[in-house]
């Protein structure tokens, strides 16, 4: 069963995704903010990190730097989930190493779509 951690401050959304993705299989793990978002990922190795570009303290777009340049993150894919959705942004992102970019509000099979994209677990029939 892959594992998606979801990294954000909103508990609203880590609670969707966390809903969204368990009824399809994942075991999910959550992250508040970017500096437990990055032990976690170190700790548990997921399978994909689904990573809030906006959050205090510690931004997702430092949280993702961390990632990329741990020897033991480093490959896990990152798609950023965020408000942000300028051409600027999404270039950032990616040139930061981001594999994926998803803006909120989000679409439940959208993030599905995604996620699968990344994990290789088919969607469930309707």
């Amino acid at each position: 069963m892959p594992k998606i951690l979801i990294v954000d401050d909103d508990p609203g959304v880590r609670h969707l995704c966390r809903m969204v993705l368990g009824n399809e299989g994942y075991e999910v793990l959550e992250a508040q903010d970017g500096p437990t978002g990055v032990s976690r990922a170190r700790a548990e190795k997921p399978d994909l990190v689904l990573l809030d570009w906006m959050m205090p303290e510690v931004d997702g777009l430092d949280t993702l730097r961390m990632l990329k340049m741990g020897s033991s993150t480093k490959q896990i894919p990152v798609v950023m989930i965020t408000a942000l959705d300028g051409l600027t942004e999404i270039t950032v992102a990616t040139f930061s190493g981001a594999d994926g970019y998803v803006t909120k509000p989000f679409e439940a099979q959208d993030l599905l779509t995604l996620v699968n994209r990344f994990t290789r677990l088919p969607p469930s029939p309707d």
